[in-house]
């Protein structure tokens, strides 16, 4: 699914694109760009899936979890997880944008399963509020999906990759929050990610 960086990346110049994007945007060249736009914001796999960036609605919307005003992160009451899945037919609904890994039961049986992240375990962002996301590991992570007796199993992975070395190209690149993030999974002042 197309996330709210692929977005950034075909929606806007150059010049108004964060120094991710503009650091992306240059290595990428007309077919990539041609690609990104023809993915879609929204599908569903084998009518079963339901398949989102981080709401049905937006693509920069947290779902499972909510910014608090102090900077913190915690999960969503469940009324606004269900909320955000009104309409959606699907029994499992994946979604991702805070790379935290959760699954969470909807009362009718519906599952929504954010499976985590591969190389972003931490980060800071402003909206809705200033706050931070931490996964508190370098491990990458996924999810293992299985259908059983018309019920979804969800089994997480943690598994270890040179995070280290993507922690030096991040330092290299000025980006010190990222660095502490691949490091460690949390964000920390640039001392402590060294």
């Amino acid at each position: 699914m197309l996330g709210n960086h692929d977005r950034y990346l075909i929606d806007r110049p150059h010049e108004k694109m964060g120094s991710w994007e503009r650091r992306v945007y240059t290595q990428l060249d007309a077919s990539d760009l041609d690609w990104l736009r023809a993915v879609p914001a929204t599908q569903v796999f084998r009518d079963s899936v339901y398949l989102c960036h981080a709401t049905p609605a937006s693509d920069e919307a947290y779902w499972l979890e909510t910014a608090l005003p102090g900077g913190n992160v915690a999960m969503s009451p469940l009324e606004t997880i269900e909320k955000a899945a009104e309409g959606i037919a699907q029994s499992l609904i994946l979604c991702a944008h805070t790379h935290i890994t959760r699954a969470v039961k909807l009362r009718d049986g519906r599952m929504v399963v954010n499976p985590g992240s591969v190389g972003l375990p931490g980060y800071r962002a402003n909206h809705p509020v200033p706050h931070v996301v931490e996964a508190g590991t370098p491990d990458a992570r996924y999810a293992i999906l299985e259908l059983r007796d018309g019920n979804w199993r969800v089994t997480f992975r943690h598994v270890p990759y040179d995070h280290e070395a993507m922690a030096a190209l991040a330092r290299q690149n000025g980006q010190p929050d990222l660095a502490s993030a691949l490091a460690t999974g949390w964000i920390r002042p640039a001392a402590s990610s060294d």
